[in-house]
């Protein structure tokens, strides 16, 4: 069995007071992927015993930022997308194993009155190509934050959200044709009825109210959706406006 650990953490210099370093030694996950770190390089000074380390910087100080910390050291590591207009965020980490590929990602949000979408779109189909390009060599298991309330059961007020950035249509078919192209949002498949959410804004005391959205995912390969354990959301770990979000793999 492996146990996989996505969080966006809004900053992990922050986090690491409020209880980062308890949830991490207490799950033990097989591999750990951050989002939205907001460090540059040699900004923290992190010790991980049994950990390999590996870290995507974005250009831009105190912005974004990925990263995954693996208990088995991988084949390979590739940063960023395989297009250079791409990689200045910081984005995406892939650690390739012998029988699968690990991608933690963090989407572009497209922002207030969608000033981003229009850039989003173009992610999306880079990130696509990519991952379909990856899954051709060997299954992929994709997780992060994604930044889309993929249906109406994964937000709590749809209909006032409706044209709000992470549930505009354009967003929400991206992420529909990139499940048709051969991969499964794990929860989903798990819990198809289950209302559960991963993001909760920090306003009108929306996480206490659960009034939240789920945009945090774990996404697999078809062909080894079978070996999904189990889809897990931390609801109750704090320290982030997100939860962490895990799988579990018979692999």
């Amino acid at each position: 069995m492996k146990k996989y650990i996505s969080w966006n953490v809004n900053g992990l210099r922050a986090v690491m007071n409020k209880g980062f370093m308890d949830f991490f030694d207490r799950e033990s996950a097989d591999a750990f992927c951050l989002q939205e770190t907001k460090l540059q390089e040699g900004q923290i000074d992190l010790e991980l015993p049994g950990y390999y380390q590996y870290w995507d910087y974005a250009e831009k100080k105190g912005y974004s930022g990925t990263a995954i910390f693996t208990k088995e050291k991988p084949l390979s590591v590739r940063t960023g997308l395989p297009y250079d207009e791409h990689n200045h965020e910081g984005r995406s980490v892939c650690l390739e194993f012998d029988d699968h590929f690990l991608i933690t990602c963090y989407v572009p949000n497209s922002q207030n009155e969608l000033q981003r979408l229009p850039y989003r779109m173009e992610w999306e189909d880079a990130l696509r190509e990519y991952l379909c390009g990856l899954d051709r060599e060997k299954p992929v298991i994709y997780c992060g934050d994604l930044n889309v309330a993929h249906e109406v059961i994964d937000i709590k007020n749809d209909k006032t959200n409706h044209h709000n950035a992470g549930f505009t249509d354009e967003e929400r078919a991206k992420f529909s044709q990139f499940l048709a192209n051969g991969f499964t949002d794990s929860f989903r498949y798990l819990y198809p009825e289950r209302e559960e959410y991963s993001w909760w804004s920090y306003r009108m005391n929306a996480r206490a109210k659960n009034v939240g959205w789920r945009i945090d995912y774990f996404v697999v390969s078809d062909r080894i959706r079978d070996r999904i354990s189990d889809a897990l959301i931390y609801g109750d770990v704090m320290g982030s406006d997100h939860a962490p979000v895990g799988v579990i793999m018979d692999m």
